[in-house]
């Protein structure tokens, strides 16, 4: 399976103390053009989060992060630019599970389920993952300009004659 995500960054999760550790995680240059292809708008100006990990035992690693991003979109009204500002709190628990298989099939949701932690199969851990999932979950999918509002097309007045009216005005002239 290919893997297109425009952006990664590992950290060895074996090497965190208790104390845990800080990584900065910024996309530059032609990775900001690659998250925008890749998040479907039209410009990503900025993305960067500044990471906390901590281990909270042999194989369960605390994971925040503070997200900021800056995109321009297309008003779907209007098509002229919109310039968005994301910002996003991201908590995980993560769970090192290296035997465990990605489950297939049917999805269930059960009550608590964001408090279970998220398996992860390796201690080399893509930081930048759980960032992007948060950064595409958090664009509008229907931006608009301040002050735009969508106007139905009028109906033309002199709207032309059904067919089966005319067949009716036939129908009588016999």
């Amino acid at each position: 399976m290919k893997d297109d995500t425009p952006l990664h960054h590992f950290f060895d999760l074996g090497d965190l103390t208790q104390a845990g550790s800080t990584v900065e995680v910024a996309a530059r240059g032609d990775e900001l053009a690659r998250l925008a292809r890749w998040a479907g708008v039209d410009a990503v100006r900025t993305f960067g989060a500044t990471v906390s990990l901590r281990r909270m035992s042999q194989t369960r690693f605390g994971f925040e992060a503070d997200l900021d991003a800056d995109i321009r979109q297309s008003c779907v009204i209007t098509l002229e630019p919109v310039q968005s500002h994301i910002t996003r709190h991201v908590s995980r628990e993560l769970l090192l599970a290296p035997h465990a298989e990605p489950q297939a099939g049917e999805l269930t949701l059960s009550a608590g389920d964001d408090d279970v932690p998220e398996a992860i199969q390796s201690l080399e851990y893509d930081v930048a993952a759980p960032l992007l999932e948060e950064f595409v979950l958090a664009i509008d999918p229907y931006p608009r300009k301040a002050g735009a509002a969508f106007a139905p097309p009028q109906e033309p007045d002199d709207a032309p004659e059904s067919p089966f009216a005319v067949l009716k005005s036939l129908k009588k002239q016999r």
